[in-house]
């Protein structure tokens, strides 16, 4: 970016609301960016805060007249409809989340127009909350939680990981965090991913093509891949039916990548061990599901790649290093690929 005229940055925050982002108070306080965060971002670089021009709003009230004329979008949302045309001098947009499904398909993104996410934020939060699930299921937690629910007493004994078989089903940097963690104990890790590149943690990976090839080995299936077109129903009636009953689940992912129906059945027969699931649709369940009351599964809502106090910080990092590039007309970070949606 060249020229005397400020760069317009568009912050747009959300209010909370069911079945949104985010889904309680307590979110809304976590994930809400006021100007004081951005400028705290900035304070080491006094030179590009002076070429910037900071507008703060929430929901869509002043969105179409504030984007008139900003070059810059900073939002989880927003109305994609006509972008074009009611923000003409867009070319640049980061979302808060590392997931950008809730945006596809894409076909809205006009020419030139950038698109990144925020993937790399929750690596160190997720990485320890995988460690924790995988070892929470070894040592038969969602059994044992089931029976203090049954007023149950009854031993139920483990063995240390070492030697234990992970598949994980999506190498970024959600899944290579846990995955980092859990080989340090000695566990057997297959990373997933599209075009079985090498990750950090994992003692081999495959190409998802050929997930099928290693689902029966599983003694954990970790899933941590985004929604995209692909890896909807990924996990369905069919694959589940491949794990052993002594096989674990976790999920960080989607719910759209496993059939959760089928799942639970499996649960409430004793052929999956048990499972963690920290993703739903929609958010927050509704309490009259049946998913509340499967036996073996521990629900956690929404949490486990979320740092707390602490996420804002961390996104405007990762968005800070970007604008530095875009003033000084560099390749951005991150970015979205259009096609494949992530």
């Amino acid at each position: 970016m060249t020229g005397d005229k400020k760069i317009k940055i568009h912050i747009k925050n959300n209010h909370w609301a069911p079945g949104s982002f985010p889904t309680d108070a307590e979110g809304e306080k976590n994930f809400t960016i006021t100007e004081k965060h951005l400028n705290e971002a900035l304070k080491n670089y006094p030179d590009m805060k002076e070429k910037l021009q900071i507008f703060v709003d929430w929901d869509e009230e002043n969105f179409e007249k504030s984007m008139s004329n900003s070059d810059i979008l900073l939002t989880w949302n927003f109305p994609t409809k006509n972008l074009k045309k009611i923000a003409p001098n867009l070319k640049w947009i980061h979302v808060v989340s590392s997931g950008v499904e809730h945006l596809l398909p894409l076909d809205w993104m006009f020419d030139n127009l950038i698109l990144t996410n925020s993937s790399g934020v929750h690596a160190l939060k997720a990485g320890e909350y995988g460690l924790m699930a995988i070892l929470m299921l070894q040592n038969h937690m969602t059994k044992i939680v089931t029976n203090q629910k049954k007023k149950e007493f009854i031993s139920l004994f483990s063995n240390p990981i070492s030697g234990k078989t992970i598949v994980l089903i999506g190498t970024g940097s959600l899944g290579s965090s846990m995955a980092k963690h859990i080989s340090l104990l000695g566990a057997n890790v297959i990373g997933v991913n599209k075009r079985g590149k090498k990750v950090d943690g994992c003692n081999k990976v495959i190409t998802i093509e050929n997930i099928d090839s290693v689902l029966p080995d599983a003694d954990f299936l970790y899933l941590a891949v985004p929604e995209t077109p692909e890896t909807k129903n990924l996990i369905d009636k069919k694959r589940l039916g491949m794990l052993k009953p002594t096989c674990g689940i976790v999920n960080v992912g989607r719910q759209s990548v496993i059939d959760y129906e089928t799942l639970c059945e499996k649960l409430h027969k004793n052929e999956i061990a048990g499972a963690i699931l920290d993703v739903f649709t929609p958010e927050p369940i509704d309490k009259n599901s049946k998913i509340w009351d499967t036996p073996n599964l521990i629900i956690t809502p929404h949490v486990s790649s979320d740092d707390n106090g602490n996420y804002v910080k961390l996104t405007l990092d990762i968005f800070v290093k970007n604008l530095k590039r875009f003033i000084e007309n560099k390749e951005l970070l991150n970015q979205i690929d259009k096609k494949l949606g992530y």
